[in-house]
């Protein structure tokens, strides 16, 4: 039986970190900026972390 594929959409939004944990980035940054506050916008810039109860299938979708 052939390997299971990854899911190419997984690998391309997230990253495993070296302590193991996930990476991701946030939503809501793409278009219709002008009415989003400059504070919200450059909080929107940084990376946040998979929530651990998504996690087991944001993994699986990765492996």
């Amino acid at each position: 039986m052939p390997k299971m594929k990854s899911k190419s959409s997984a690998k391309k939004r997230f990253d495993v970190t070296g302590t193991g944990k996930l990476k991701r980035k946030h939503a809501y940054k793409s278009h219709i900026l002008t009415k989003k506050s400059t504070k919200r916008k450059r909080n929107l810039t940084y990376s946040g972390l998979v929530d651990k109860a998504d996690a087991k299938n944001v993994r699986e979708m990765l492996s």
